[in-house]
């Protein structure tokens, strides 16, 4: 034993309070502590990003930004106990978010499903039964997603042509279908062709929808049009668009034509956020 030691070893032992001998250098690496470890920046989210945008390249797009975190507080007043249902065509905020929502049904184009998945766009489907149910499970694909499943009707009448009973069983018996099929009753409901009158508030009231949604701008083939002057997009706005194949697009598939509606948000410094965290 090296001399200097025992000599250490010797004093300590002579001393009435005692002490400990210095432990010797270890070569190896200290483990990093659990709290220097939880600091360590995860690279888990930058590698899903970064999979989100080449997932844009591919469909030819640019990316869109993340959307904000959804407001704690919504910022619409649904309809609680006896109140009246609100008819809404946006949501109000300042930020530059948009809200995409897809009609009726009657196209199942199996790209979609891939294109939603890859780009993870939030959506709405109102969804209209005799549109539908020929295919009830494919819906179920995009719902897995986690986009919504709200009401269309079952036959996509012009309610304000129908009675009062009537529109009560559109509203009311489509609701019942879609719990069936999908596990959730919808809290949202659009009128087909955006026609309603007070005898649809009380349908969809007594259905417990909390809100009838309209919209401001609805997608086309290659354009939008929109309902105010200067044909631009607004913070809150709610979009149409439709399940429709090229029998009805002449030609153009629905994921050209969404991609053509995600090139004008984007164009538009827009991104687009999910409907349901704000109402």
């Amino acid at each position: 034993m090296d001399r200097r030691i025992r000599g250490a070893a010797l004093a300590c032992a002579l001393l009435t309070a005692g002490c400990t001998a210095e432990p010797s250098a270890d070569p190896r690496p200290a483990a990093p502590s659990r709290s220097a470890v939880s600091a360590q920046p995860s690279h888990g989210a930058a590698d899903a990003r970064a999979a989100v945008e080449a997932a844009y390249r591919k469909w030819g797009l640019k990316p869109l930004a993340a959307p904000p975190a959804p407001p704690a507080a919504k910022p619409v007043q649904l309809r609680a106990g006896g109140g009246q249902v609100p008819v809404i065509s946006e949501i109000p905020t300042d930020k530059k978010i948009v809200f995409l929502t897809f009609d009726d049904g009657a196209e199942k184009d199996p790209r979609f499903v891939t294109m939603m998945r890859e780009l993870k766009i939030p959506f709405t489907m109102f969804l209209t039964d005799s549109a539908i149910r020929s295919d009830y499970g494919y819906f179920k694909k995009l719902q897995a997603l986690g986009n919504g499943v709200q009401n269309h009707t079952l036959t996509h009448p012009n309610l304000r042509t129908l009675g009062a009973s009537a529109q009560k069983q559109e509203v009311c018996g489509q609701q019942i279908k879609l719990k069936d099929h999908y596990g959730t009753m919808p809290r949202l409901m659009r009128p087909p062709y955006g026609n309603w009158n007070e005898d649809t508030r009380a349908a969809a009231a007594s259905c417990d929808i909390q809100a009838i949604v309209l919209w401001r701008e609805s997608m086309q083939i290659t354009n939008m049009q929109y309902q105010r002057p200067g044909r631009k997009l607004h913070p809150g706005d709610i979009i149409l668009a439709h399940f429709r194949g090229p029998s009805e697009l002449k030609g153009t598939t629905m994921t050209e034509m969404t991609a053509n509606l995600l090139r004008h948000i984007q164009e538009q410094g827009y991104t687009v956020a999910r409907l349901e965290d704000y109402l």
